[in-house]
């Protein structure tokens, strides 16, 4: 039995973080996991510049309540769904996710939480679990689950190297280049037909 694990930035919905870098104005939060390995330390930078500006939780999830799905996404994950279970495995946060998913159509997300002060202002980040894609697959392999994983940033490698079949979605040119040895997609039907054949396989 098949489980098909997807990152959700840039595979089905825009950054969160270069929407919020474009609405309050502040290009250094364009930086993602596509530019930064680490992924504590990118939200510890994050987390810096938004006491600087003195901006919180709030003003975030105004920016996220805007954005929409990528164009196709919903209708991919639905077919997608048909063929068989699907998580999207995030290292984005419950308290960013939640109107995202309602506009996927609410599908399974497995993500982190925020630590927000009650004056809203955001002091730090719980991650579910340590490398929370890789270790999800392999716990899904663990019970007896096979794993498809797609994605676009370095976070992604992990889950994708690990899992049965693994594609890169709309990567970079630098990602690609390193990883030669990861087919790379860039439409939803050629990431549809590419699961569906490991399926069958």
């Amino acid at each position: 039995m098949y489980i098909t694990c997807l990152d959700l930035e840039g595979v089905l919905v825009p950054e969160i973080w270069i929407a919020f870098a474009e609405a309050s104005g502040i290009p250094e939060l364009k930086r993602t996991t596509r530019d930064e390995p680490d992924y504590d330390k990118l939200m510890r930078w994050r987390i810096g510049i938004l006491k600087e500006h003195g901006l919180g939780l709030k003003e975030i999830q105004e920016t996220i309540e805007k954005i929409d799905p990528l164009p196709g996404a919903k209708e991919f994950l639905d077919k997608l769904r048909e063929l068989g279970q699907v998580i999207i495995i995030s290292d984005t946060f419950t308290q960013f996710a939640k109107p995202l998913m309602k506009k996927l159509g609410w599908p399974t997300i497995f993500c982190n939480s925020l630590e927000v002060a009650p004056d809203g202002e955001i002091t730090g980040f719980k991650m579910r679990i340590e490398k929370s894609k890789y270790t999800t697959v392999k716990a899904l392999q663990s019970i007896g689950f096979e794993t498809i994983a797609s994605g676009d940033s370095y976070n992604d490698l992990g889950m994708i190297e690990a899992s049965k079949a693994g594609f890169l979605f709309r990567s970079t040119e630098q990602i690609k280049k390193d990883h030669p040895e990861i087919t790379a997609f860039e439409t939803y039907d050629e990431l549809f037909e590419a699961i569906k054949k490991a399926m069958e396989e």
